[in-house]
């Protein structure tokens, strides 16, 4: 049995520990609630085609999640916690939509210097930000580019797709890669619905002016 001065010790000793590991959890706890909100503010003046607006946030998201990086290395037991790979998988999804969007190369997990899965993860909750961005290009009579959006779509699908690996090691990358294929199957519908009325109004057009032509004649 240990002496009672030494359980004091022992006492003492564990307090500062928990007190130092509560304090970088609340700090860790506290930038990944900013980071959400930070990346979902992006994709939002993404959509609304703010561009700068949406630049200056991922700047803003990427200054967040380099602080929260440093705890790969001082705190792994806080890094790998849920609420820090969830808030580095929409920054990931916002720094994807900002690209896709836009035209530009997709950074991937090393330049970004986060873990792959929630990288990958990010990646594939993209695509429901790509679909929405799809529809309104449709609205917009903007079919070719609509069909260049579900192209990039499908091609995050075939990436996600390969990786087969347990959930453990992913963070449960097969239910996201079965959520995208369902949005994807929905979206290359609703574009062959689009395209297909847009082929018929032109045809009824043509035939529209065709007719008036020989009235005239």
């Amino acid at each position: 049995m240990l002496p009672y001065t030494d359980l004091d010790k022992l006492s003492e000793v564990a307090r500062q520990a928990f007190d130092a590991a509560n304090t970088a959890r609340e700090e860790a706890l506290s930038l990944s609630r900013e980071l959400v909100r930070t990346s979902a503010n992006s994709i939002r003046a993404t959509h609304r085609a703010h561009s700068e607006q949406a630049r200056a946030l991922l700047e803003r998201a990427d200054e967040l999640a380099r602080s929260l990086i440093v705890y790969r290395e001082r705190r792994p037991d806080i890094f790998f916690t849920g609420y820090v790979q969830d808030s580095l998988k929409e920054f990931a999804e916002a720094r994807s939509v900002y690209a896709l969007v836009g035209g530009e190369p997709v950074p991937d997990a090393e330049e970004l210097d986060i873990p792959w899965a929630p990288y990958l993860n990010g990646l594939g909750e993209a695509v429901g930000e790509l679909r929405r961005h799809c529809l309104d290009l449709l609205r917009e009579g903007k079919t070719p580019r609509a069909q260049e959006t579900l192209e990039a779509m499908d091609s995050i699908y075939s990436v996600l797709v390969t990786i087969d690996y347990p959930d453990a090691l992913t963070g449960g990358l097969r239910r996201t890669t079965d959520m995208v294929r369902g949005i994807l199957e929905r979206t290359r519908a609703d574009l062959t619905t689009a395209v297909i009325q847009g082929r018929l109004a032109s045809d009824m057009a043509r035939l529209s002016s065709q007719f008036d032509a020989f009235r005239r004649e």
